[in-house]
């Protein structure tokens, strides 16, 4: 499965949610209800909360550090993402290195690295 990328999105996998999130993946479900199909969704590997400007999503970057996520690690002495990846949609880019994610330009989409892209997983997907 793959999610579709939009404006500045969060991406955080979903495994790490379940080890890191205050009541696990079900918490985070819980606490994001009122905006899945909104500003987020997720398939079965990745978590993505979406934001529409630079400041936006510093803020959304404070609050998933302050609930326990490390945001960045170093490698060869350069920062990159580690429990979330930040990414500029329309061909920008993971904002640092993001060694986990795989991307499809093509098709504004982001997917799991290891895992295949399959069925494509947007806003529309939770709509009844």
């Amino acid at each position: 499965m793959a999610i579709i990328l939009e404006f500045i999105d969060l991406v955080v996998p979903i495994e790490t949610i379940r080890q890191k999130y205050p009541g696990g993946w079900e918490g985070c479900l819980r606490d994001n209800a009122d905006f899945i199909g909104g500003a987020v969704w997720y398939d079965e590997h990745l978590f993505r909360e979406g934001a529409m400007s630079p400041q936006a999503i510093n803020l959304d970057c404070a609050r998933w550090k302050e609930i326990g996520f490390e945001i960045q690690d170093s490698k060869d002495g350069k920062p990159v993402w580690k429990d979330i990846c930040v990414v500029e949609s329309m061909g920008g880019g993971p904002t640092l290195p993001c060694e986990w994610l795989i991307f499809d330009w093509e098709k504004n989409i982001a997917y799991l690295k290891g895992t295949e892209p399959g069925e494509i997983i947007g806003p529309a997907s939770f709509q009844l």
